[in-house]
């Protein structure tokens, strides 16, 4: 069918959406992953890194950008990375993990409400409370089982999980600390400088049970003794900001800090043919040039370069005017005013 359009906007219903192609694979969250490369990893990773994952060694990193991830490794030091959007800041920490085989990233996202409680652990008292009420009134014997069973209400945050003792590091990605209030970076510090932390409703049961099973931020069982956890091997935790806000000094000193420039011509023909594959380097080489010959300081992230390609790829190549219409509403600079 010559005409890509799904919605038509003529009022009348149909069955368009049944000819809807297959998604983005940056945006596929069905995806099996049969077809991907076998590893510990999870879907984020295939759609962060691209299906064809194998030629992110391809990317051809600026030296810069492995020196300070290499830092960050051999003084087990977070790697603060700062850059426009679309530079690759989150994705640095995917390509990390993938190429060192540290499996699934753990992703902490940093919103203006997040507080390092957040990331550490959660304590459900509430629901601890109401189990034991109901047990209470099915017999005393039920009640007490139900009041032991702490470790059933307390789940590890991803800091708190990335900081549980293990043979090898896991990698945190801390997403847009920049979103958080004024306290969070100050109250990371003491946490990332000692690698431990208290869960105070454990301590004070640690007479009783020295050893107290709970869930980490993956879903899985682990014991956490005296009710404390602490690092064995510092995981690698990658701080992604836009440069909206300047950080504590305190907080500086114990960072390596990275900054990314934009995606030059080889890593961006690198990236799209991971993600769309070869032809679309070729059919989309118009694109990657108006990406790149954009206004100095103009702000375009890559993934707008990236659906460009993958919806006018769907257009009639005989369409040029709907092509660039296409184009220019895609890859519009995200710091132009309206």
């Amino acid at each position: 069918m010559n005409d890509w359009r799904i919605y038509r906007g003529v009022g009348q219903p149909h069955d368009g959406v049944r000819r809807l192609p297959e998604p983005p694979p940056w945006r596929d969250f069905a995806a099996d992953q049969d077809g991907a490369e076998s590893g510990p990893e999870d879907s984020s990773s295939a759609r962060r890194l691209g299906v064809r994952r194998r030629l992110v060694e391809n990317y051809a990193p600026r030296p810069a950008e492995v020196d300070a991830v290499n830092a960050a490794l051999y003084l087990r030091r977070p790697l603060l990375v700062t850059g426009n959007p679309g530079t690759g800041k989150s994705t640095l920490a995917y390509a990390v993990a993938h190429e060192l085989g540290l499996g699934t990233v753990l992703r902490w996202p940093i919103v203006s409400r997040t507080t390092l409680h957040d990331g550490l652990y959660r304590y459900d008292a509430i629901g601890r409370l109401q189990d034991v009420q109901l047990e209470r009134a099915q017999g005393a014997e039920g009640a007490a089982a139900a009041a032991s069973g702490i470790g059933s209400y307390l789940r590890l945050g991803p800091l708190g999980t990335a900081l549980l003792p293990a043979a090898e590091p896991r990698v945190l990605l801390i997403d847009e600390l920049d979103k958080s209030d004024l306290d969070l970076p100050n109250d990371l510090l003491n946490t990332l400088e000692e690698g431990e932390f208290a869960i105070p409703e454990l301590e004070r049961l640690a007479d009783r049970e020295p050893v107290v099973e709970v869930l980490t931020h993956d879903g899985e069982r682990v014991s956490v003794h005296g009710g404390r956890v602490a690092c064995t091997a510092f995981p690698v935790i990658v701080l992604t900001s836009n440069g909206e806000r300047d950080f504590p000094a305190p907080l500086l000193r114990r960072c390596i800090q990275l900054e990314l420039e934009p995606p030059g011509e080889e890593q961006l023909t690198a990236m799209v043919e991971a993600h769309l594959g070869e032809e679309s380097v070729t059919a989309g080489r118009d694109l990657i040039a108006r990406f790149l010959d954009r206004e100095p300081g103009e702000v375009v992230a890559a993934d707008q370069l990236l659906n460009a390609l993958f919806l006018t790829q769907h257009a009639p190549r005989a369409e040029r005017l709907t092509r660039e219409r296409i184009a220019d509403m895609l890859m519009q600079p995200l710091d132009r005013t309206r």
